[in-house]
């Protein structure tokens, strides 16, 4: 028996949540030449591609971004499964210095930020890194608050938020299932 779920999130409260993490983004850090955009695989990607349209929509400036897989970074990768799929990570600049965005669809446990961060620090260390979520669902285990968050809401522990967006045959809805 399938579970019951429910819309949380439509395509015009995702639009809209995008635009104001943007624009908060472009209130926090003032000096462009310093910023860059990072999403988590898989929705953080299309995230982060969405806010960098947003970006370059308000300033004319296209913002550096790239592509994270935290897979072999989990610390519970392997009570997940034996076998991770690993996904491309893509970061074309230089992070050293700069302020660095990552995004993810959901927060919960602060565990795949965590992974996320020790990523990036494989790669250089940034001025500062800023986490931008389009839901945070709480009940952290890890010290790890977003900066930009599109919404907040609670859930019991046997419910899941799934994210679904157009890029991956979704519908951009974000929904609670039980």
């Amino acid at each position: 028996m399938k579970g019951e779920s429910r819309v949380i999130m439509n395509r015009q409260d995702i639009e809209g949540a995008v635009r104001r993490i943007a624009q908060e983004i472009l209130e926090r850090n003032a000096n462009l030449n310093e910023l860059a955009i990072v999403g988590i695989h898989t929705c953080g990607v299309f995230l982060a591609e969405r806010i960098g349209a947003v970006l370059r929509r308000e300033t004319g400036r296209d913002i550096p971004a790239g592509s994270l897989d935290i897979n072999l970074y989990r610390d519970d990768w392997s009570l997940m499964t034996q076998n991770p799929v690993v996904r491309t990570t893509d970061i074309p600049f230089d992070v050293d210095n700069i302020n660095l965005v990552l995004v993810d669809d959901v927060i919960f446990s602060g565990r795949t930020i965590r992974a996320a961060m020790d990523a990036i620090m494989d790669f250089g260390r940034p001025c500062t890194i800023q986490l931008a979520v389009l839901v945070d669902r709480g009940g952290r285990e890890l010290p790890i608050q977003p900066d930009f968050t599109g919404m907040v809401t609670t859930v019991l522990p046997a419910e899941r938020i799934q994210v679904l967006l157009d890029e991956r045959g979704g519908r951009d809805e974000v929904v609670i299932e039980s």
